[in-house]
C-alpha cells in the first residue's frame, strides 16, 4: 500500500538522522589505556617524633691553625692505636707496665721533659737576673758610645717589636680558641645526656610511629575505591567508544540495504504500472493515429491543395514510434517481492542502536556485585596491612639497648660534671695568664715608645732623661712579669697539651679511620662486662663496624638487632601477599556486554529474497532502447505547424478550412494523448535508470551486508570481552601501582625514619664532631697558641733587657 510505504520510508529517515547524530556526537569517555602510567600518591611526611639532628664540622677561619696543630701532634705521636696496651689496661690493669706507657707516649714524655726544664729554668733565670740587677750588672747603662750603637739599638727595637707582634697574634688566637672551647664545651657536655635520652625516646616511639605509617594505607585505599566506583561505567564507555565505529558502520550499511529494498520495490511497481499504461495508451492511440494519417494524406493529395506535396511525405510517416509491448515484464520479480518487507528495518536499527548505546549502563548493572566484592577485598587488605605493625618485634628486642643507654647516661653524669669543673678552672687560668701576657706586651710597647721618645729628646748620650728611664723600667717590669708567670704558663700549656693531644691522637684520629671500631670488634680486646654486641642485643654475625655502616646507610633497627631472623620486612612488603585475592577476582570476572542483534531472521530473509528476486536479471537495456524512440514517429507539433502554413497559402477556402481542422486535431492529440504518454515515458525512465544502476551490484552489496552484519554480531561479544579484559587489566595494574607505592613508602619510611637505626650512627658521628671538631680542635689550638706565647717570652726577655741599656744615659762618653 502506498501509505504503508511512505510511513516506512519516514521511519527509516528518522532512524538515519538518529544514527548520524550518534556518529557526530560520540559519548565522552575516560579511557584507561593498559599502558597509561598510574597516578602518583602523595603521603603526608611521617617523620619520627624524636630525631637526632646530624651535626657537621663548620668551616672556620681558624682551620689553617687547626691543621698546623694536627700536623704537630702527628709528629709528636706517630704511633698507631696501642691495641695490646689498651687490651691489657681494660682486661688486667695491674699487668700494664710503665715502660709500655712511656714507650707509646714517648713524644709526650719528651715534651714533658722540655716543659719541666722550662718550668725550672725560668724561675732560676729570674732569680739570677734579680741578683744581677741588684748588683747593677743587668739592665744597667752602656759603658761607652760607639758608632754602631744606633744600628744595634734599631735592630733590637725591630726584633723586640717582631717578637711582641708574634706574641700578640698568639695570645689573640689563645683568647679566641679559649672562648670557642668554653662556648662549645657546655652544649657539647649537655648533648651527651640529651642524645642518650633522644635515642631512648626514639626507640620507645617506634611502635607508635609504625602504627601511624600503617594507618596511611587509607591513602591508596581511598584512591583505589575512587577508581573502583567509576570502573564499571569506564569499562562500558571504553567498549562503546572502541566498537562504535564498527557498529555504526554496520547499522549504516544495513540501513542502506533496507532503503535499497524499499526504493527498488517502489520503482519496480512504477515500471510495471507505467509499461502497462504505455502499452494500453499505444493500443488506443494507434487506430486514431492511423485514421488521422489517412485523412491528412488524402487532404494533401487533393489536386486543389496548393504546394501540399512537400508535406505529404511527413504525413505518410505519421505512425507510432516506440512499442512498449516489446519491453520485458517485471511481474515475476514483483511476485517474488510481494509482501516485502515483512520486518520493520527502521525499528531493528533503532533497537540495535539503543542496545549498543546502553552498554555503559549495562556494564554498571552487571559489574555491581564484583565492585562490592572489590570493596570488601580492600577492607580485608587493611587487616593484612595491620600485621606489619602487629608483628613488629622491636619493643622486646630494643629493651637491652634502652637499658644500656640508661646506664651510660647515669655513669656519664659524674664525669661530665668533673669535665665541666675542669673546663671552668682552665678557662679562668687561661684568661688570667693571657691577660698577664697582654700586660707584658703593654709594658713592651710603653717601654719602647717612651725609650724612643726619650732618645729623640736627649741631646747628650750621657745626660739623664726621665722618659728614657721610664721606658727602661717598663721593659724591666715586663721582664719581671715574664720570669714570674712563665712557669705557670708552661704548666697550663703542658696540662692542656697532654689532655688535648692524647684526645686527638688516641681518640679522634682513630675514630675517623674507624680503628676504634675495629679494636672494639676484635674478640678479647674488651672485657666480658663490656661486650657491646651482647649488651646492645646486636646480631651474632655482626660487629660494631658493620652495624655502624649499616645504620649509616639507612638500615632498620630490626636488621641489626638479634631477632633470630623472626621478622623480614621485605616479606611483609611483597604486593602479592595483599593484592592476590583482589587481582584474582578481577582476572576471573566475566560479563557478556556485547550481545547485540543487528539483524533478526525475518530481516535477513527479506534481504536474501531481495537478492534472488531477479531484479538484476531484468533487461533494462530494452527499456532504454524503446525509450529512445518517440511516442509518434513524426512530430505532431511540427506537422501541425506545416498544415497551418499551407492553410495560409490556399486559394480554395474548403481546402484551407480542412487543413486548419486537421492541424487543430493534431494539436489536440499532442496536448492530450501524446504528452501524457511522454510523461509516462519520463517516469518510466527514472525508475529504469535507478534499477539499472542498482542491479549490477545488488547481489554483492546484499551479500556483503549480510556477511558484515553476521561477522559483527559474531565478533562483537569477543571484542567486548577483550576490551573488558584490557580495561580490567589496566585497572588492576593501576591499583597494584598504587599499593606498591604505599608499600615502598612504608619500607622507606620505616628504614630511614620511624624505625631506622640511623640515629645510632648519627649519635656516634655527632659525638665525634662535638669532641673532636668542636672541642678538641680549639682546645689544642689554645695550648698551641699559649705555648707560642710562652716560648717567645724567652727572646722577649733577652731583647728587652738588652734594649733597656740603650734607653739609659751612657756612663763614659768616648771622645
Amino acid at each position: 500500500a502506498p501509505g504503508s510505504l511512505l510511513a516506512t520510508a519516514r521511519a527509516m529517515r528518522v532512524a538515519g538522522l538518529l544514527l548520524a547524530w550518534a556518529l557526530l556526537h560520540p559519548a565522552a569517555t575516560q579511557q584507561c589505556h593498559p599502558t597509561s602510567p598510574g597516578g602518583v600518591l602523595r603521603f603526608t611526611d611521617r617523620h619520627a617524633e624524636i630525631r637526632v639532628p646530624a651535626l657537621h664540622r663548620v668551616p672556620s677561619s681558624l682551620d689553617p691553625l687547626y691543621s698546623l696543630v694536627r700536623g704537630c701532634l702527628d709528629l709528636i705521636q706517630q704511633n698507631p692505636l696501642p691495641t695490646e696496651l689498651l687490651r691489657a689496661a681494660l682486661n688486667d690493669p695491674g699487668s700494664v707496665r710503665t715502660s709500655q706507657v712511656v714507650q707509646y707516649e714517648l713524644g709526650y714524655v719528651v715534651c714533658a721533659a722540655v716543659a719541666l726544664l722550662f718550668t725550672v729554668a725560668m724561675p732560676v733565670a729570674g732569680m739570677c737576673f734579680c741578683y744581677c740587677r741588684s748588683r747593677r750588672r743587668c739592665g744597667g747603662r752602656l759603658r761607652a758610645h760607639g758608632r754602631s750603637l744606633g744600628c744595634r739599638r734599631r735592630c733590637l727595637l725591630l726584633c723586640l717589636s717582631f717578637t711582641s707582634l708574634i706574641i700578640l697574634i698568639s695570645v689573640t688566637c689563645a683568647f679566641v680558641t679559649s672562648q670557642r672551647v668554653k662556648g662549645q664545651m657546655e652544649p657539647g657536655l649537655g648533648a651527651v645526656p640529651a642524645t642518650l635520652r633522644t635515642l631512648r625516646q626514639h626507640l620507645a616511639n617506634v611502635p607508635q610511629g609504625v602504627q601511624m605509617v600503617v594507618d596511611k594505607y587509607e591513602v591508596p585505599r581511598r584512591q583505589i575505591i575512587s577508581d573502583v566506583g567509576g570502573l564499571s561505567r569506564s569499562v562500558g564507555l571504553s567498549i562503546h567508544t572502541q566498537l562504535k565505529a564498527t557498529i555504526y558502520a554496520a547499522l549504516a550499511d544495513l540501513q542502506d540495504r533496507a532503503r535499497d529494498l524499499q526504493t527498488s520495490l517502489h520503482h519496480l511497481q512504477i515500471v510495471d504500472r507505467t509499461a502497462r499504461a504505455l502499452a494500453a495508451a499505444q493500443a488506443e492511440l494507434e487506430p486514431v493515429l492511423r485514421e488521422r494519417r489517412h485523412r491528412v494524406v488524402v487532404l494533401l493529395d487533393d489536386p486543389r491543395c496548393t504546394s501540399c506535396a512537400s508535406v505529404l511525405g511527413r504525413a505518410q510517416s505519421l505512425e507510432l514510434g516506440a512499442d512498449y509491448n516489446k519491453v520485458p515484464s517485471v511481474e515475476k520479480v514483483l511476485k517474488v517481492l510481494d509482501g516485502l518487507p515483512r520486518s520493520d528495518f527502521a525499528e531493528m536499527i533503532r533497537q540495535g542502536n539503543g542496545t549498543f548505546n546502553s552498554i555503559p549502563e549495562l556494564a554498571v548493572e552487571r559489574m555491581a556485585q564484583v565492585i562490592q566484592d572489590l570493596r570488601d577485598d580492600l577492607a580485608r587488605i587493611a587487616e593484612k596491612v595491620q600485621s606489619i605493625a602487629d608483628s613488629f618485634p622491636l619493643p622486646d628486642y630494643t629493651r637491652p639497648v634502652s637499658e644500656a643507654l640508661v646506664k651510660v647516661e647515669e655513669r656519664s653524669q659524674p664525669y661530665l660534671r668533673e669535665v665541666e669543673l675542669f673546663e671552668r678552672y682552665r678557662w679562668i687560668a687561661g684568661m688570667v695568664l693571657c691577660s698577664i701576657i697582654l700586660l707584658i706586651l703593654a709594658c713592651n710597647v710603653m717601654g719602647m715608645a717612651l725609650g724612643v721618645y726619650g732618645l729623640s729628646k736627649r741631646k747628650d748620650p750621657s745626660d739623664h732623661e726621665c722618659r728614657g728611664e721610664a721606658g727602661a723600667k717598663f721593659l724591666l717590669v715586663g721582664v719581671g712579669l715574664a720570669f714570674l708567670f712563665s712557669w705557670l704558663l708552661i704548666l697550663l700549656v703542658f696540662v692542656t697539651f697532654l689532655v688535648g693531644g692524647n684526645i686527638q691522637t688516641l681518640v679522634c684520629r682513630n675514630w675517623v679511620n674507624q680503628e676504634i671500631y675495629k679494636f672494639i670488634d676484635t674478640p678479647g680486646n674488651l672485657p666480658p662486662s663490656m661486650n657491646l654486641t651482647r649488651q646492645l642485643n646486636l646480631r651474632r654475625d655482626s660487629n660494631l663496624t658493620s652495624v655502624y655502616r649499616e645504620c649509616k646507610s639507612g638500615a632498620g633497627l630490626w636488621e641489626v638487632l638479634q631477632l633470630d631472623r623472626s621478622y623480614d620486612l621485605n616479606e611483609h612488603l611483597k604486593t602479592p601477599k595483599y593484592m592476590a585475592d583482589f587481582q584474582k577476582r578481577l582476572g576471573d570476572f566475566r560479563a557478556h556486554l556485547g550481545d547485540i542483534r543487528l539483524l533478526r531472521s525475518e530481516g535477513r530473509q527479506d534481504l536474501e529474497t531481495f537478492a534472488r528476486s531477479g531484479v538484476d536479471e531484468v533487461d533494462y537495456g530494452r527499456f532504454q532502447e524503446e525509450m529512445k524512440n518517440p511516442v509518434v514517429q513524426t512530430s505532431l507539433p511540427g506537422l501541425a505547424r506545416n498544415l497551418e502554413g499551407l492553410q495560409k497559402m490556399q486559394r480554395n477556402s474548403t481546402v484551407a478550412r480542412r487543413l486548419g481542422a486537421e492541424a487543430q486535431a493534431l494539436w489536440q492529440m499532442q496536448n492530450s494523448t501524446v504528452q501524457l504518454q511522454e510523461a509516462l515515458v519520463a517516469k518510466l525512465g527514472e525508475s529504469v535508470q535507478f534499477l539499472s544502476r542498482l542491479a549490477p551490484q545488488l547481489k554483492e552489496q546484499v551479500k556483503r551486508t549480510l556477511a558484515t552484519t553476521a561477522s559483527v554480531e559474531a565478533r562483537l561479544p569477543m571484542q567486548a570481552q577483550q576490551i573488558l579484559r584490557q580495561e580490567l587489566g589496566c585497572f588492576t595494574r593501576k591499583a597494584l601501582r598504587y599499593f606498591t607505592q604505599y608499600l615502598n613508602w612504608v619500607g622507606q619510611t620505616l628504614r630511614e625514619d620511624v624505625a631506622s637505626c640511623q640515629p645510632l650512627a648519627t649519635a656516634l658521628d655527632n659525638g665525634r664532631v662535638i669532641l673532636c671538631d668542636r672541642i678538641a680542635e680549639p682546645w689544642n689550638a689554645f695550648w698551641f697558641s699559649l705555648g707560642c706565647c710562652t716560648f717567645f717570652l724567652i727572646p722577649n726577655i733577652i731583647l728587652a733587657v738588652r734594649l733597656t741599656k740603650h734607653f739609659r744615659p751612657i756612663r763614659n762618653r768616648l771622645m
